[in-house]
């Protein structure tokens, strides 16, 4: 017993007062013998009920503590027992040494046996030991979602059921609002040559079956002009679109199928921020992203994941010109206003990257500013023409390295991109980093990737060739254009080995840029000697196709034998050949590269995406051109595209 509970009780003042009668008792007795003996008699009565009670209230006292020590211990033993968290004891074997009656119920016992001496493995197996013991666990277990914290110095673990949260979250998340912008991307040129009733007719078609389709998805849709709409709905109903692939491009497509173009839908959704004004911003940064990888399809933004959807038809031609004139006036005040400028295009060139840059190097010699195109080294594809440009001194010395670019460039320089439109592609990304007055000029469908800051963009995934956007920029670009023969020629041939001898992505102004080169002096013989082929390289191409195999019926793919290396070219070039088969509508060449990476070129004749499928591997390109470079085995590169074309054949199928 405490001490000080037994002095509340027999603290001095009892002793002192027993002393106080004790002493009473001797003076009565110095008086008084007989009534002094009484006084001692009671006296010691007195003392010895005292000294009674004293171990009466010890006792009682123990007693009432011991009960009361064993009804908090069988309280703290059935609270714990009881308890809706679930406790785990486990030893260094993790094998389980004591759980509570939640874990056991959680497990279905129910009473009926024990988790003791079971293994964690057995029991848990889908909880990892190995993760960081300080983060809690997320795992599903008896129908309910449980957060685990694991106190791997204790060996404890610890179940909280999170289920209801979780549902609340998932609700919260589902419901948070989601905002996307429609654009009927090919208006104008599909009612050319409609009358008033016939385009009204058109027009309403097409608002009505978006409208029907908005109201029977849950979607409030409000009209901003005749070929923009704007939407609002919640993150669970734009997953539902989502998981429908977004069927309505299809179905508009096939609504308008009897008139000369049919309509085409471009859209934009944004999710996963809580600003509204952010969410309208991401919603029109989608749109622009989806209409410059060609229209008719969807670019989704949740968060930082960008997803595409649709894109099986190719890009629309635009018929009128006044977006040419309109950039080819605005890149020529740039160039004015510069001190030099610097024309780059991708990593490895072609005929086309460096065929596009020769035509912007004659615009800047035509405005009197200084100009220079950035080439470090030549490849297989472009030694032909690199040789012909050796020849012409002058055109030649304004090819420069990648060092003596980062050295002249200042501020006021001005940077043109040339066929491609991604910063880690192009020959020099430093050089994009010394100015912030850069110009894209390209063809390809626009990545998620993009150089965000350019000053201007021309984009046009409608064209052949990056080759045919500068052909028409310098018709508008000066007055008195002057071409030499060998940069028309160069620019002619970077249009023809984009459109495979004008077999593929041709169009009506790909025809008219190529007559215009002609009538400059272009010279096609030329052109032919410098695309010819030797027999080592088509001895090689026979022998990669002699490898192909045929997957999905109509899709050819061809893996090169280990250890052996190939150009780009060269692996492009049997991709392009492999569609000239019977059955094939694709084709997929897998290679490695002489600088080690592993090259997949993809090929269509416009029945299949490439694109997509290239884009899912972390490549990129056009409806019917795709490449991608991979750091991997062969075996991987093929087994990665197998399953990619696996996931796109069970979601949407391959072909139209």
């Amino acid at each position: 017993m405490p001490k000080i509970w037994f002095q509340r009780w027999f603290a001095r003042h009892n002793s002192w007062s027993m002393l106080y009668v004790l002493v009473l008792t001797l003076v009565v007795a110095y008086y008084n013998w007989i009534i002094g003996f009484l006084g001692f008699i009671g006296f010691a009565a007195l003392l010895l009920i005292t000294l009674a009670a004293e171990r009466n209230f010890r006792a009682e006292m123990e007693a009432y503590l011991s009960t009361l020590g064993l009804r908090v211990k069988r309280a703290v033993d059935d609270a714990v027992t009881e308890l809706p968290y679930g406790i785990v004891l486990y030893s260094d074997q993790r094998v389980i040494e004591w759980s509570n009656r939640y874990v056991e119920v959680l497990k279905g016992l129910k009473g009926e046996g024990s988790l003791v001496g079971e293994r964690l493995e057995e029991v848990f197996p889908k909880l990892n030991l190995h993760k960081d013991k300080h983060l809690p666990i997320e795992l599903e277990m008896g129908g309910r979602l449980l957060q685990v914290q694991v106190v791997a110095e204790e060996r404890l673990i610890y179940f909280t059921d999170i289920s209801e949260m979780a549902a609340l979250r998932a609700r919260y998340e589902g419901e948070r609002m989601a905002v996307g912008i429609v654009v009927l991307d090919n208006l104008e040129e599909s009612m050319q040559g409609l009358d008033d009733q016939q385009r009204a007719g058109l027009l309403a078609k097409v608002v009505a079956h978006l409208t029907e389709w908005a109201a029977e998805n849950g979607i409030l849709m409000k009209r901003l002009s005749s070929e923009r709409q704007f939407m609002v709905m919640d993150v669970q109903t734009l997953k539902a679109l989502e998981q429908t692939r977004f069927v309505v491009l299809d179905e508009v497509r096939e609504l308008t199928m009897e008139s000369k173009l049919p309509v085409t839908l471009s859209m934009g959704f944004a999710a996963g921020l809580e600003s509204i004004v952010e969410l309208g911003q991401l919603a029109q940064s989608s749109l622009d992203i989806a209409l410059g990888r060609g229209g008719d399809q969807v670019a989704v933004r949740v968060g930082q994941r960008l997803s595409f959807y649709g894109g099986k038809s190719n890009a629309v031609e635009k018929r009128t010109r006044v977006r040419a004139r309109v950039i080819a006036h605005a890149l020529r005040d740039f160039i004015r206003q510069s001190d030099a400028v610097f024309i780059m295009g991708h990593r490895n060139p072609d005929t086309d990257s460096v065929g596009s840059a020769i035509g912007v190097l004659n615009a800047c010699r035509m405005m009197e500013t200084e100009a220079y195109i950035v080439l470090e080294e030549s490849n297989p594809s472009i030694d032909r023409l690199v040789a012909e440009l050796k020849k012409d001194e002058l055109l030649w010395s304004r090819f420069i390295s990648k060092q003596e670019a980062l050295e002249m460039a200042t501020d006021d320089s001005l940077v043109i991109v040339v066929d491609t439109h991604k910063a880690s592609m192009v020959e020099e990304p430093r050089l994009l980093q010394a100015t912030d007055r850069i110009v894209i000029i390209d063809h390809h469908r626009r990545g998620e990737e993009f150089i965000s800051d350019a000053v201007l963009v021309y984009l046009e995934p409608y064209a052949s060739s990056t080759a045919e956007l500068v052909t028409e920029l310098l018709q508008y670009i000066h007055n008195r254009l002057h071409l030499s023969v060998l940069e028309s020629t160069a620019l002619l041939a970077g249009i023809t080995v984009d459109t495979k001898h004008f077999s593929l992505r041709t169009g009506s102004r790909t025809f008219d840029a190529a007559s215009f080169l002609r009538r400059h002096g272009a010279d096609t013989a030329l052109i032919q000697r410098m695309l010819k082929e030797d027999l080592k390289e088509y001895i090689e191409k026979a022998e990669v196709i002699r490898h192909a195999e045929m997957y999905y019926d109509h899709i050819a793919i061809a893996v090169t034998e280990p250890g052996r290396k190939f150009s780009q070219l060269l692996i492009a070039q049997v991709a392009d050949t492999l569609l000239n088969m019977t059955g094939v509508l694709a084709s997929f060449v897998i290679s490695e590269r002489p600088d080690g990476y592993i090259a997949i070129s993809a090929r269509s004749l416009g029945q299949m995406n490439v694109q997509v499928v290239m884009e899912r591997l972390g490549g990129g390109g056009h409806l019917t051109n795709a490449a991608v470079q991979l750091q991997c085995t062969l075996d991987e590169a093929e087994k990665q595209l197998k399953q990619v074309l696996a996931e796109i054949e069970a979601e949407e199928g391959l072909f139209e």
